[in-house]
């Protein structure tokens, strides 16, 4: 943390903290974790941050301005008044509030003005949809919750790629499951669209089972013989493993059947084989007959691994069909690991949660703290970054003027312009974090000991996040609370039962 850098600190205090911290490495748990992420944050001096509301990444004075007004409307019951300031700045980065630095200086939390304020825009959306706020009818009041929710928008988790390794996935899940802070808007590309098909398919009731691994234990993963390399027509691993393990966890279910099952908008990556054309995602908007396990194999055929698969879709009558049949498909990742720009079309996202674990994009990843500081020091990595992805660019344009023509060629500088090019951050970014024996992982056959392990890294990575994730989804979670209380019948029945008093009065 950057505070602990700045201070002066006594050996007993290093001491601690650093006791503190191996502690904190070695939870079993988010409620022991973040016991002790509490502890360090008292013992650093980092708690004291967030009573200082002077920081370049937020406005303090607007929030502080919208603050004391929300809190005088909702105590003096001027419902107007309110309705006008909170539609004024219905954003979940008013002000900048929602700026990953001002997540990154403490274990929990943020800047006390910012909890505060999301904590009273929350009671007073509770307050407009309570029978204390006599004002509004009940069709007017969900006309404004209903517009509230379109206003503010909803987040996603994406999954990237990474084989094996996308085990940390199901971590990542569990952690936000047991916070409630999952999100109904998913997307996988390769690995990760294994673990967002499992969940796409499945019945609410069914996805604890899910994670706890049994389904993932199967020879997905078979090399091919010598002799079969040598006649060719595919790649080092044997698709036809793969096709059974996904037909046997994901069935015979379409994107649209998906979301009747489970509620959760699913999105996979897929990429055409011909590389001039770009990467799509399938999902029940765009492809609703398409068959998940479909989808899901094609965006697992990484080049060279497996070979290019062609798409199944299901009629009206239950008969398989291809696909856009003259077209054969590969893995997502390559050119759209985080397809955000297209989901927030279809979604209204108003941020995205990564998780990342792709072997070739997580060696170069940055912290926040990396990514966004803006002193002297870290300008060199900076320049270096930034012209290190110019002469990529710059030498796969020479390869493809001078020999582009080639198929091979074509396609591998293509390919290439994807990896470099495409965005592997989300606002919220879960990262794994690998020695060397994660490579050797990655092209194993899933068992328990190695589910467990991966599953545990997960977790770990996700607690840190677990303030920013909570902080971001208050007030869309209060949001949904009120549309669903409205709705009730027994909510319905009462406003009925007072319009009718009114009318005989």
């Amino acid at each position: 943390m950057l505070l602990e850098l700045h201070q002066n600190l006594n050996p007993h205090q290093a001491y601690r903290i650093k006791k503190l911290k191996r502690q904190l490495d070695h939870a079993d748990n988010y409620e022991e974790w973040k016991s002790i992420a509490l502890k360090l944050d008292e013992e650093s001096g980092a708690q004291e941050w967030k009573y200082d509301n002077s920081s370049s990444y937020f406005d303090a004075e607007i929030i502080s301005h919208r603050l004391t007004l929300l809190r005088r409307y909702r105590l003096q019951g001027r419902t107007a008044d309110l309705i006008y300031i909170l539609r004024e700045g219905f954003t979940y980065d008013v002000a900048n509030i929602g700026h990953p630095m001002l997540f990154a200086e403490t274990y929990i939390g943020t800047k006390k003005l910012i909890e505060d304020y999301i904590e009273e825009v929350s009671q007073s959306l509770a307050y407009i949809a309570s029978e204390k706020c006599e004002n509004l009818s009940l069709p007017e009041k969900l006309n404004f919750f209903e517009n509230c929710q379109k206003a503010y928008g909803q987040p996603a988790l994406m999954f990237s790629g990474g084989a094996t390794l996308g085990l940390f996935h199901s971590g990542v899940v569990k952690a936000l499951m047991e916070q409630d802070l999952m999100p109904k808007v998913l997307s996988g590309s390769s690995a990760g669209a294994i673990m967002t098909g499992m969940l796409g398919v499945a019945k609410p009731d069914e996805i604890v089972e899910i994670l706890n691994g049994d389904h993932f234990y199967s020879e997905a993963f078979h090399f091919r013989g010598l002799k079969e390399l040598v006649k060719g027509n595919g790649g080092f691993a044997d698709v036809l493993y793969l096709k059974k393990f996904l037909v046997e966890n994901l069935g015979d279910i379409t994107f649209e059947e998906a979301y009747k099952n489970s509620g959760l908008d699913i999105n996979v990556t897929v990429a055409p084989y011909d590389s001039s054309q770009d990467a799509r995602i399938m999902n029940k908007y765009t492809s609703p007959d398409l068959l998940v396990w479909s989808a899901v194999l094609a965006s697992c055929a990484v080049p060279i691994l497996f070979p290019p698969v062609r798409l199944t879709s299901k009629r009206y009558d239950g008969v398989h069909t291809p696909y856009l049949a003259n077209t054969r498909w590969v893995d997502g990742s390559v050119r759209s690991d985080f397809p955000q720009e297209r989901m927030s079309r279809l979604y209204n996202l108003n941020y995205s949660i990564a998780s990342q674990v792709n072997p070739h994009i997580v060696p170069f990843m940055q912290t926040d703290d990396e990514r966004y500081r803006k002193d002297l020091l870290s300008w060199p990595e900076r320049i270096v970054r930034k012209q290190g992805k110019v002469l990529a660019m710059g030498v796969m344009d020479f390869t493809r003027n001078r020999i582009g023509r080639v198929p091979a060629v074509q396609r591998l500088v293509d390919h290439g312009y994807g990896i470099v090019d495409q965005r592997y951050y989300g606002d919220v970014n879960i990262v794994g974090k690998y020695s060397l024996r994660h490579y050797r992982y990655m092209l194993q056959n899933p068992k328990p000991n190695l589910f467990k392990l991966l599953q545990k890294e997960g977790e770990r990575a996700t607690w840190p996040k677990i303030s920013s994730i909570e902080t971001h989804a208050r007030i869309g979670k209060t949001i949904q609370h009120c549309l669903e209380v409205l709705n009730h019948p027994q909510t319905r029945q009462r406003y009925n039962v007072q319009a009718t008093q009114c009318v005989d009065a």
